[in-house]
Formats: structure tokens, C-alpha cells, sequence
């Protein structure tokens, strides 16, 4: 005789709990009480057919929003507290690529839309990295609001290509670079632009936020308090964000002329446009690629790739190749980055630096 599978409880009735295919917020599987009067094999005979209706994705609230509908509703709701310039990678994300799913329901979204979408990107892992990204973060909500079924979200990304993406190395500015940094002919505003990233390492927002305030010409110091990320001015990320830099001799005079220069006419931001206000991006842009022009017209070798955050990657590097002249330490306080961060990233140097035959004959031999 056959054992019941399910045992009468003192209500008198068989019940069990069953996956209904979806997740709760938390992440957690959602589970629905399922229960019979009958008999263990009707309660048996009600899980199975729950099941089928999981496979079947059955089992989700009936609803026609469009998956690009769903996924600006998702970025609104769920990416509000985001740094503004993630929020603009999901907006570039959503409306550039995304905008290619815009007649198909949420519900019917199928693994062959997700390639449909990446293909559009062939060519740029960078951006196909991120399309995955965002649309998994998507799906993986409308899971949870149980508009999918968990096992067709599997079935989404199961058999899609691993996006094979490999950030470029970080790099220190190369000698071509560097010599043209003090030979081309720049204009007032961009040179200094050039110089304070040279010379003190900072990042493009915290040097677009610099007021006149913020340098110390008796001091020569130049203290970081804020950033500009084409928005608005905003604190630094983190306390570590909060420092006080000095401003090298190499880069001073340039910079004592050109502060005062603004004091005397009244301005307050060291960076701005044609019209005085904050830089926008384009404006930013525009900047960014006459300084490279101006470079290339004085350059022995093409300068191809340069960036603002080659110069910061150039400023910790050869900080780091004054150790232990100045410590990993002040390394980080400099450049307003945790200590973990700096060994993490700079480490490699400071070993090719290392001669550890010397070091052990001179801290052990009389």
C-alpha cells in the first residue's frame, strides 16, 4: 500500500508550501500555501500542476507594461540614489539600446531580444558589458515583482556569450607627453587646467569645482572640498576626498598669475565658459580636445588615449617611486584615496623598486 505523501495537519487539512516561480525584494523565493480537504494525492495532484504553471511561466501577474516602459520605471524607482554618473550610464543604456525593445511586453521578453540588443553593440565590449548589466538588473526586478517567472529569467541568459571586456592598463604619461605638457601653447585657462592635474593629481570634477578660495598662494596649497560632475557641485565622495594638496614649484608661478589674475577681475570658479558659467559637458569636451591638439602640434609622437585620469595615474606614480621618502600613508592622504586602495593598484612599483639583498645587509650586518 501506498505511503500518503502528505499528512493530514489537526485543522484537517493536507497542505505544504510550493515555489511559485518568483522572488521576494529580499531576494528569497516566494512561497505559496497550497492545501486540500481531500485526500494527500488531491494536494499532491495541486502541487504538481503549480509546478507545470512555474514551467509554463503561469504563475505571474498579468500585466502589458513594455519592457522599455518597466525599465524606466526601474531606473526612476530603484536608481534614484545612484551617483549621477551611473544615473547617465543607465540612461544611455536604456534609450540608446534598450529604446530597440520598445513595442515588446515585459512578459514576452525572450533570450533572442537580449542578443537582438547586444549585437546592436558588437564591437564595444565595454558597452556590451554594461547592456548585460542593466538588462539582468531589470529582469532580476520584474522577477521579484513577479512580472517573470525566476525560470524564464534563467532561461534569458542561459547560452549568452560571456562578454569578454578587459579595462585599459592604467598608465603614466608617456615622455612625449610630458615634455609637451610645458612646450605647447595653451591658453591661460587650459593650461592651468593642465597644470593642477600635472602637478597635484586631482580629478577632473575636483578641478572643475576649484574657486579661487580654494589656493592658498602664501601657502601654496590648494585644498579639495567639492566636485563637479556637469550637474551640480557636490562634497566629495568620501571623508578621504577632504585634502589639503601642496601645489609643486614647477606648476606655481603659472598658477599664482593666473589666480590672481582672476581675483582682479572678480571671478570666483577657475574653470568656466566663453559666458562664465560652469563648465557644461561639451563645453568640457571642446577643452579637453584643444589641449590635446595644442599638445600633438609640439609632439614629436602622436598622443593618442590621453585622458585627465592618466595625469592623476601619472602624480601617485611618481609618488610612489619617492618611497620611503614619503609613505604609502601620505601617498593615499594626497591622493584622497584609502591606503588599501594605493598598495591595490601601485603595489607593482614600489616591488620594482625593492632590492631586497641590499635591505637585508643593511638591516642585519654590523
Amino acid at each position: 500500500m501506498a505511503v500518503a505523501k502528505y499528512k493530514k495537519g489537526k485543522d484537517g487539512y493536507f497542505s505544504t508550501r510550493v515555489w511559485d516561480g518568483t522572488y521576494t525584494q529580499s531576494g528569497k523565493k516566494h512561497y505559496k500555501h497550497l492545501r486540500s480537504k481531500k485526500s494527500s494525492k488531491d494536494l499532491e495532484r495541486k502541487v504538481k500542476e503549480l509546478e507545470y504553471q512555474v514551467k509554463e511561466r503561469n504563475v505571474v501577474k498579468k500585466d502589458d507594461i513594455t519592457f522599455l516602459a518597466y525599465a524606466r520605471r526601474w531606473k526612476t524607482l530603484y536608481k534614484s540614489s545612484a551617483s549621477n554618473r551611473t544615473k547617465e550610464m543607465y540612461d544611455r543604456i536604456i534609450e540608446v539600446y534598450l529604446s530597440e525593445l520598445e513595442l515588446i511586453r515585459m512578459q514576452d521578453i525572450q533570450q533572442v531580444h537580449l542578443q537582438i540588443v547586444l549585437n546592436n553593440a558588437n564591437g564595444r565590449a565595454r558597452t556590451q558589458q554594461q547592456i548585460m548589466m542593466t538588462f539582468r538588473q531589470i529582469v532580476d526586478s520584474a522577477v521579484a515583482e513577479r512580472l517573470i517567472a525566476a525560470n524564464v529569467a534563467d532561461d534569458i541568459f542561459r547560452g549568452v556569450q560571456k562578454i569578454k571586456y578587459k579595462a585599459p592598463e592604467k598608465r603614466a604619461l608617456l615622455p612625449h607627453e610630458r615634455e609637451a605638457v610645458f612646450k605647447a601653447d595653451f591658453n591661460a585657462q587650459d593650461k592651468i587646467y593642465v597644470y593642477l592635474l600635472y602637478g597635484c593629481g586631482i580629478r577632473r570634477g575636483e578641478a572643475l569645482a576649484l574657486t579661487v578660495n580654494d589656493i592658498s598662494l602664501e601657502d601654496r596649497t590648494l585644498d579639495i572640498n567639492k566636485a563637479y560632475d556637469f550637474i551640480a557641485i557636490k562634497e566629495p565622495k568620501t571623508k578621504n576626498g577632504y585634502r589639503t594638496l601642496p601645489i609643486p614649484d614647477v606648476v606655481y608661478d603659472d598658477i599664482k598669475q593666473y589666480v590672481s589674475n582672476l581675483k582682479e577681475s572678480g571671478k570666483t570658479y577657475l574653470f568656466t565658459t566663453r559666458q562664465g558659467n560652469l563648465m557644461t559637458r561639451s563645453a568640457y569636451r571642446r577643452m579637453w580636445e584643444r589641449i590635446v591638439r595644442e599638445m600633438n602640434k609640439i609632439s614629436p609622437q602622436p598622443i593618442e588615449g590621453l585622458t585627465a585620469h592618466i595625469f592623476r595615474h601619472n602624480y601617485c606614480t611618481n609618488l610612489c617611486y619617492q618611497i620611503p621618502q614619503i609613505s604609502i600613508k601620505m601617498v593615499a592622504r594626497l591622493m584622497g584615496d584609502k591606503e588599501a586602495t594605493v598598495l591595490n593598484v601601485y603595489n607593482h612599483l614600489m616591488m620594482e623598486k625593492e632590492d631586497s639583498t641590499a635591505a637585508v645587509n643593511s638591516a642585519l650586518n654590523f
